[in-house]
C-alpha cells in the first residue's frame, strides 16, 4: 500500500480517526446490532418508544440510510484514497462527519428532542456532506470514472427524501416503495463494487489467474439494477407494474448469477474471506431472482423474499467486505479470526429463515423472525469483538491508515 499520508503527522490524530473505514465500519456494525435488536423488542411489543415515522418505517429506514449509509461512507472515503493518491478525510473533518452521522440516529430514535422537520435535515445533510468530501480529490486529479459514486450518492439522498417524504404524504409516496429503492441502491452499488475487486481479490487470495472482465456483463448486470431503481423512485408518480417488475428482476438475478459463476466461486472454498463474499453474492443473485418470482407468482410472498436479497446478499458481502477492508488496511495478513467463519455461516442461516421459513411455516413467523435478528446480532458482534481492537489501534505495520 502507498504511503500517502506524512507519518508523523498522522500519529498526532486518534487511530479511530485516521481515515473512514474505522469509525464507520465500527460505528455501522454496532448501530446495526443495536437496531436489530430494538426492532425485535417494538415488533414484539415488549419496548414502548416512538422513533421517527414509527417502527417499522424505522426499521426500513435505518438499516438502509443509517446501518447501510456509514458503511458505504466508511468503504468510499477509504477507497478514494487509494484511487486518486491524495490524503483522504481524516482527524476533525472525519469526526465531524460521522458526528453527524450518529446525530441523525440517535435524532431518528427521539424524535421529539428537536422536532420532525430539522430530524429530517440533520438525517438528510449526511449523505451530500460524504459525496462533496469524497468528489474534491476526484476532480483534483480528473479521476472521472471514479466520479461516478458522487451522482450516486446524490441519487441515495433523493430516495432518502422520499422515504422521508412518506412520512408527511403518506398518500402519495409509499414507504415500501421508497425503502425498495434505498435496497436497489445499496445492490447496485455493491454490484459496480463486486465488478471491480471481487475478481482480483479471488484470483490474489487463490493464485490463480484473474478472470477477465466482460464489460457486456457489467453493463447488463448494473444497467438492469439501475432500471430497477429508476422505476421504483417513480413509483408516486407512474405505479410499478408487477408483471414488468418480476420480469426485469429475474434478467437481473440471471445476470448477477452468470457474472458471479464466472468468478470459479467453487475455488474459494477453503478461503473464509473468499467463500463468504461469493457465497453472499450468491444470495443476492438469487435473492433477485426469488423477488422477481414473487412479483409473478402470488403464492410467493414477496416481503418475505426481500430478505434474501438484504439479509444475506447485502448484509453478506457487507461483513465480508469489511471483514477483508479492515484488516488489509490496518496491516494484517488477509486472514479472517477463526469465528468469524461462524458469523458468515450464520448469516447466511439468517437469511434463508428470514426468508423461507414463515413463506413455510406462516404461524411461526415470529419465532423465524426472532431466531434471524439473533443471528444477525451474532454476526456483527462477533465482528465488533474481533476487529474493534484494530479499528481503535495504529495499523500494525506502523504505516500511516
Amino acid at each position: 500500500m502507498m504511503q500517502i499520508t506524512d507519518l508523523d503527522q498522522e500519529q498526532q490524530i486518534t487511530p479511530l480517526w485516521r481515515l473512514g473505514f474505522r469509525p464507520f465500519f465500527l460505528g455501522g456494525a454496532l448501530f446495526s446490532v443495536i437496531t436489530i435488536v430494538l426492532w425485535l423488542m417494538l415488533y414484539r411489543g415488549v419496548l414502548d418508544f416512538q422513533p421517527l415515522g414509527g417502527g417499522y418505517w424505522w426499521h426500513i429506514h435505518e438499516m438502509i440510510f443509517g446501518f447501510g449509509s456509514a458503511i458505504i461512507a466508511g468503504f468510499l472515503l477509504t477507497a478514494v484514497q487509494n484511487w486518486t493518491g491524495l490524503p483522504g478525510v481524516q482527524g476533525k473533518a472525519l469526526a465531524a462527519l460521522f458526528l453527524l452521522w450518529l446525530i441523525g440516529r440517535f435524532c431518528l430514535m427521539f424524535p421529539d428532542l428537536l422536532g420532525i422537520k430539522l430530524t429530517t435535515i440533520i438525517d438528510l445533510a449526511f449523505l451530500p456532506f460524504v459525496a462533496v468530501v469524497l468528489a474534491k480529490p476526484i476532480l483534483a486529479i480528473k479521476q472521472y470514472r471514479n466520479l461516478f459514486f458522487v451522482p450516486l450518492l446524490a441519487i441515495f439522498t433523493l430516495t432518502n427524501a422520499e422515504m422521508h417524504a412518506s412520512i408527511y404524504y403518506p398518500s402519495l409516496v409509499s414507504k415500501q416503495y421508497a425503502g425498495y429503492a434505498g435496497v436497489m441502491l445499496v445492490t447496485l452499488l455493491i454490484s459496480v463494487m463486486t465488478g471491480r475487486v471481487v475478481p482480483m481479490f479471488t484470483a490474489n487470495g487463490t493464485q490463480t489467474a484473474k478472470i477477465i472482465a466482460l464489460p457486456w456483463l457489467d453493463k447488463l448486470s448494473n444497467g438492469s439494477l439501475a432500471l430497477i431503481t429508476i422505476l421504483l423512485l417513480l413509483h408516486p408518480a407512474i405505479g410499478v407494474n408487477n408483471f414488468y417488475m418480476g420480469l426485469i428482476l429475474i434478467i437481473a438475478g440471471v445476470f448477477q448469477a452468470i457474472r458471479w459463476f464466472r468468478w470459479r466461486p467453487w475455488i474459494t472454498l477453503s478461503i473464509p474471506l473468499l467463500w463468504s463474499l461469493h457465497l453472499a453474492i450468491k444470495a443476492l443473485a438469487f435473492g433477485l431472482i426469488l423477488l422477481g418470482l414473487s412479483y409473478l407468482i402470488p403464492e410467493i410472498p414477496t416481503n418475505h423474499a426481500w430478505h434474501l436479497l438484504t439479509v444475506g446478499g447485502i448484509g453478506g458481502v457487507i461483513l465480508a467486505m469489511i471483514s477483508r477492508v479492515s484488516l488489509g488496511h490496518t496491516g494484517r495478513a488477509l486472514k479472517a479470526p477463526k469465528l468469524m467463519s461462524l458469523a458468515f455461516s450464520a448469516l447466511v442461516l439468517a437469511s434463508f429463515l428470514r426468508s423461507f421459513g414463515p413463506w413455510i411455516m406462516p404461524e411461526k413467523t415470529l419465532l423465524f423472525i426472532d431466531i434471524s435478528g439473533f443471528l444477525w446480532v451474532i454476526s456483527f458482534s462477533l465482528f465488533i469483538g474481533f476487529y474493534s481492537p484494530m479499528l481503535l489501534k495504529a495499523r500494525a505495520d506502523g504505516k500511516p491508515g
